[in-house]
């Protein structure tokens, strides 16, 4: 009977060890995102020149988006989305940079958030290895850096290219740590890993698109992940790599959020990516600049729209949809509560919510 015990015991222990936070990438993310980091590794840190002007910036930051953005989300969502809300599958976001904030308040239940874009994984971040006379700068370009996605509800891709290539703190994951810390999830593991042509993972090499995994779990206990991984999807470029198309197809149907895609899948040049999402969705929020409005046709897809749709911005006035707007108008749906796309204006935002039938 006592070996049994000691057996249970034992089982227990690595069991809580398995779901135990990583306690320095967890106090890392609560430091980069201004949050206090008292009796964690990282206590000391919080006396870093600057750290205390990060913590009030981002705060007041976060506090803004969190009455503008978030809160209004989650009391849409739940209505708007239906099953799709609690739904506990894989969840798909093409094009969206480092963008988990937006991800997760329209799907915060999914196991699995696989975001993908050109901009760089980067190195998992190590405050020990960033001298303290440069981190109040390092500090300084991680807030540029989400300047806009907090402004405006999305990342500028020219900006990113820049502010995500600094010296220290680069890449996707300082951003992604920001986002799981403040949105009251505690980092259990973080790695840098690498696909395949088949998807599958392997050691970085030749030919392998590089990523990151990080499990995170929240209040529940209940553990998730998030991948990152930065690959091109034009037509051109799966052909020569097809290694996170192959992944993607491994995951099965998912949850698809499109949102300031650059019209992308507007051209031709696009189109397995498109194609892919088309067949392997089961529910698709997006705005304007996502799969046209074509694709989607009226025997194969249940359509709701929500807010006005008025056209594209400047920038991208080619890629106005006539039929999106006369559907959108004969809907007559009411303003959407939040911001969407590049329209950044509640007034002028709007989505569609579609789901196969």
């Amino acid at each position: 009977m006592r070996l049994i015990l000691l057996f249970l015991l034992g089982s227990l222990a690595i069991c809580a060890r398995a779901f135990a936070a990583d306690p320095v990438a967890d106090a890392t993310a609560k430091f980069l995102a201004g949050l206090p980091v008292r009796n964690t590794p990282l206590e000391s840190f919080a006396n870093t020149p600057g750290w205390a002007q990060h913590a009030t910036e981002l705060d007041r930051a976060w506090q803004q988006v969190e009455k503008r953005q978030l809160s209004k989300i989650r009391a849409w969502a739940p209505q708007a989305l239906g099953t799709a809300y609690e739904d506990t599958g894989p969840m798909f976001y093409m094009f969206s940079g480092p963008d988990f904030l937006y991800a997760n308040a329209f799907f915060p239940n999914a196991s699995t958030y696989i975001l993908c874009g050109i901009e760089p994984v980067g190195a998992i971040p190590d405050l020990e290895k960033i001298p303290r006379g440069v981190l109040p700068s390092s500090l300084s370009n991680l807030r540029k850096s989400l300047d806009a996605v907090l402004s405006f509800s999305f990342f500028i891709t020219k900006n990113m290219k820049v502010d995500l290539k600094q010296k220290q703190l680069n890449g996707t994951l300082p951003v992604l740590y920001f986002f799981l810390a403040r949105t009251g999830y505690t980092i259990d593991s973080v790695a840098l890993v690498a696909l395949d042509r088949e998807g599958n993972f392997v050691p970085e090499g030749k030919g392998t698109t590089p990523g990151a995994k990080i499990v995170f779990s929240g209040k529940s206990g209940r553990q998730q992940t998030l991948y990152y991984f930065s690959s091109d999807v034009a037509d051109w470029a799966v052909k020569t790599n097809p290694n996170f198309g192959k992944f993607c197809e491994l995951q099965g149907q998912g949850l698809t959020l499109l949102k300031a895609a650059s019209y992308l899948m507007h051209s031709d040049n696009f189109s397995q990516v498109r194609g892919f999402l088309l067949a392997h969705s089961k529910i698709i929020v997006q705005d304007d600049s996502g799969i046209p409005f074509r694709f989607f046709k009226k025997d194969k897809w249940d359509i709701h729209f929500h807010g006005r749709y008025l056209g594209p911005i400047n920038r991208f006035l080619k890629n106005g949809q006539l039929d999106l707007a006369k559907e959108n108008a004969a809907a007559a749906p009411q303003l959407l509560p939040f911001s969407f796309g590049y329209q950044w204006q509640p007034s002028r935002s709007s989505l569609i919510v579609a789901t196969p039938k």
